[in-house]
């Protein structure tokens, strides 16, 4: 599961990010709404945590945009505003769940679990390509309608190539995807999940290719006759 934070300060930002991901989750920050709205149109995320007071507005004010951009995906406000009228509003505003700051991490986690586990939001249906089937809600991939494991690296970065079939993907976007934002990886491992993910992929017969495209990044596309 990869998780948006969005909070400007810094100390507060990498105390949350490392409980989350000590957690087991995936965790990228950005510390402003242009930051985040960014971040949503070019990854997929299964949940915010969104501060209010950032530098470029009210947080609560992207929730809306976020849902448009990925349906499904949900939103803890994570806050020093701790009034009922700001919980309201926050909560009005399209809000899952609204948490105020002090909070203890352990309710933090088990909040977003709960968040997680919940029923509802709008299904995105399962991408297909070729033989090849991913669901975006559950992370299952089927291959001539039987399942297959991928490792983890893999399964992020065909996450990826599916939700941007026929369309180039740089490097750099396909790294920070894998690996977060925060991560210091040499080039060259992304060339090596790519490899083993083309292999798997045709030895079980997906009917897609992953193709290099020079300088720029991979593209994933359905196979030709």
């Amino acid at each position: 599961m990869r998780i948006l934070l969005i909070e400007d300060e810094k100390e507060m930002a990498r105390l949350v990010a490392s409980l989350v991901a000590h957690s087991g989750f995936q965790v990228d920050v950005v510390a402003s709404i242009d930051c985040a709205l960014e971040g949503l149109r070019e990854h997929s995320y299964d949940l915010l945590l969104l501060d209010r007071r950032l530098p470029d507005g009210d947080g609560a004010s992207i929730i809306k945009s976020a849902r448009q951009a990925q349906p499904g995906i949900r939103v803890i406000l994570l806050t020093a505003l701790d009034a009922l009228g700001d919980k309201v509003s926050g909560l009005n505003a399209g809000a899952d769940d609204y948490l105020t700051k002090p909070f203890q991490g352990e309710e933090l986690v088990a909040r977003i679990r709960a968040c997680l586990r919940r029923p509802g939001g709008d299904a995105r249906p399962p991408i297909v390509v070729g033989s090849l089937s991913y669901d975006l809600q559950t992370d299952d991939v089927l291959i001539n309608g039987a399942a297959i494991k991928l490792s983890r690296r893999e399964l992020m970065l065909l996450k990826a190539l599916m939700q941007r079939v026929s369309r180039v993907t740089s490097r750099e976007s396909l790294l920070t995807d894998i690996y977060g934002f925060q991560d210091d990886v040499m080039a060259t491992a992304l060339d090596t999940i790519v490899s083993r993910l083309r292999r798997r992929l045709s030895e079980f017969e997906a009917r897609v290719e992953i193709h290099t495209v020079r300088g720029r990044g991979y593209l994933l596309a359905e196979k030709g006759p």
